[in-house]
């Protein structure tokens, strides 16, 4: 599937608005060696439009990982809960940093259904990295 087209003026504002850093791992764009992307929260192909209201930025790892989804199973209840949505809600609210700074930890349904989907305690390249950033005191970051 073709990339949408979104306007350079939406994508600044997107990226501002985030804070230029991923909605759901909250890696800065300074430190990834990636160009931080565009995200759909909900995908076009799940009847998602690029409205500004329904587009965040993502690192290419969470972004990978999410895809198309919009919904995953909460560990402790094993019901389905929508994932997190960066736009309209507040991470502190769903999740917190574990001591070593190391992995996200989800505190609510939605984060730990949020925490599973995207692999954020589990993928191990983005642990390594994170040890790295911890090592240089540049993470946990602040919300």
């Amino acid at each position: 599937m073709a990339r949408s087209y979104i306007p350079i003026e939406i994508e600044r504002r997107v990226r501002k608005d985030a804070r230029n850093r991923c909605g759901y791992c909250l890696s800065p764009q300074h430190l990834v060696m990636a160009r931080l992307e565009i995200e759909h929260i909900i995908p076009i192909s799940k009847g998602g439009s690029n409205d500004e209201s329904n587009l965040w930025l993502a690192c290419p790892l969470c972004n990978g990982y999410k895809s198309d989804k919009t919904t995953g199973v909460d560990p402790e209840t094993a019901e389905k809960i929508e994932l997190f949505n960066p736009r309209t809600q507040v991470w502190s609210e769903h999740f917190y940093w574990s001591e070593d700074g190391l992995c996200i930890v989800g505190k609510t349904p939605t984060g730990r259904a949020t925490v599973v989907v995207l692999h954020l305690s589990d993928d191990p390249d983005a642990i390594e990295v994170r040890s790295y950033w911890v090592s240089a005191g540049w993470h946990p970051p602040k919300n």
